[in-house]
């Protein structure tokens, strides 16, 4: 798909960009991360498995996980052959074994066992970026640092205009401070959440459902556009 552009100011795109807010909030309701999860570890630990996976594998082979492994220490001092067994569906498991077990070993020595609450802190972690510390400090914290943007929030601001950064990794963190310029702070959390929601449903990378999208009139891709 060609790049999508607009000729509408800063401030053109901020109303916009809050209609979409509006519409994905009456459309979706109170939508939260499809990681299921019940506490700060838990929600690291699922999201570091989520790179290159998808939530519902994760959702899998979580409960047994969390079953036994229910702190830090338990990842850190797990036997690693062990562990990458259990997480072995999603993918890229050693990769992602060395990350919990180095995350967790990092949280038991410097800060009791409990995940810091802060970005500067989280992304010292190893296998966590601004993403996944996004993820965590949204949605478990409540701390609006940032707005997660994965592949399907980078796909949706990139067809809706909201933004002109590249859809790659290297674009992420540019089309994160593209939205955060858009939006109120406290609606960043859950304007990734329902955005995520949206791609997976309606707005897909192959072949979007641009006819069902109750975005449809406030995006440019979608054909029927109307500028504000």
């Amino acid at each position: 798909m060609a790049m999508v552009t607009t000729n509408e100011s800063l401030q053109e795109r901020k109303k916009r960009s809050r209609r979409v807010l509006g519409k994905l909030r009456k459309t979706y309701g109170e939508v939260s991360c499809a990681l299921h999860h019940q506490d700060a570890l838990q929600l690291l630990v699922a999201t570091i498995l989520s790179a290159q996976s998808t939530d519902k594998n994760v959702n899998k082979i979580t409960p047994a996980l969390f079953e036994e492994y229910k702190t830090a220490e338990d990842y850190a001092n797990a036997e690693r052959s062990v562990l990458e067994q259990r997480i072995h569906s999603t993918g890229f498991f050693r990769q992602k074994c060395k990350f919990i077990q180095g995350a967790c070993r990092i949280i038991v020595e410097h800060y009791g066992g409990q995940v810091p609450e802060t970005m500067d802190d989280l992304v010292r972690l190893p296998g966590v970026a601004r993403k996944t510390a996004n993820v965590v400090l949204g949605t478990w914290f409540g701390h609006n640092e940032g707005i997660v943007v994965d592949t399907h929030v980078g796909r949706l601001a990139w067809r809706m205009a909201l933004t002109w950064r590249s859809k790659d990794s290297k674009g992420a963190v540019k089309i994160e401070t593209d939205l955060m310029e858009l939006l109120p702070r406290k609606d960043w959390a859950y304007f990734a959440h329902a955005m995520i929601h949206h791609g997976r449903l309606v707005c897909l990378a192959r072949k979007p459902k641009c006819e069902q999208c109750a975005l449809a009139k406030w995006c440019p891709s979608a054909g029927m556009f109307e500028s504000s």
